[in-house]
């Protein structure tokens, strides 16, 4: 019983001492970023107005309730016009339904993930705030054809990988 005494130190110390001289992986954020995956779910709402109907679809499916869509009728038209269009991000669970549930594609999960703010009222976005931009890009999520587009994702391990040789 006594022989097998220490040896779990032994090896902990060959780990520690195996690794001690290795470059370290690290990226250095925020100075250095790598790229998610393009099916990443970040943390923000992208709306497309162009392709919005009005139909409340995205709010029915939403299981928090975050989505609030409020239509009037164009008569001239015989469409919905969407009058407030606002998502409550602090209740946000960035599950997706809603984005899966869309007929038209006019709603998207954001690509970043660098979106926290200090003031609860800056977490609920209108219309404008959630429009597609230069920051704001779509994320492939439940898009195929939107995950073409974005850049591959960079990994850990292939940033090593690139030191080694």
């Amino acid at each position: 019983m006594f022989e097998h005494y220490g040896i779990g130190i032994v090896k902990g110390m060959s780990v520690t001492l195996r690794n001690l001289f290795r470059r370290p992986v690290t990226t250095q954020y925020p100075e250095q970023r790598l790229n998610p995956s393009r099916r990443t779910r970040g943390n923000e709402l992208i709306w497309n107005q162009e392709r919005c109907t009005g139909c409340g679809t995205c709010a029915k499916s939403c299981p928090q309730g975050s989505i609030d869509i409020v239509t009037s009728t164009k008569i001239e038209e015989n469409k919905y016009r969407v009058e407030k269009f606002e998502v409550d991000m602090g209740y946000c669970i960035f599950c997706g339904l809603c984005v899966e549930a869309c007929p038209y594609n006019a709603i998207f999960l954001g690509y970043a993930y660098e979106r926290a703010r200090y003031r609860r009222g800056e977490l609920v976005l209108a219309k404008e705030g959630l429009l597609e931009s230069a920051e704001r890009k779509p994320s492939g999520y439940a898009h195929p054809e939107v995950a073409a587009e974005l850049p591959a994702q960079s990994l850990l391990l292939d940033k090593d990988r690139g030191r080694r040789s």
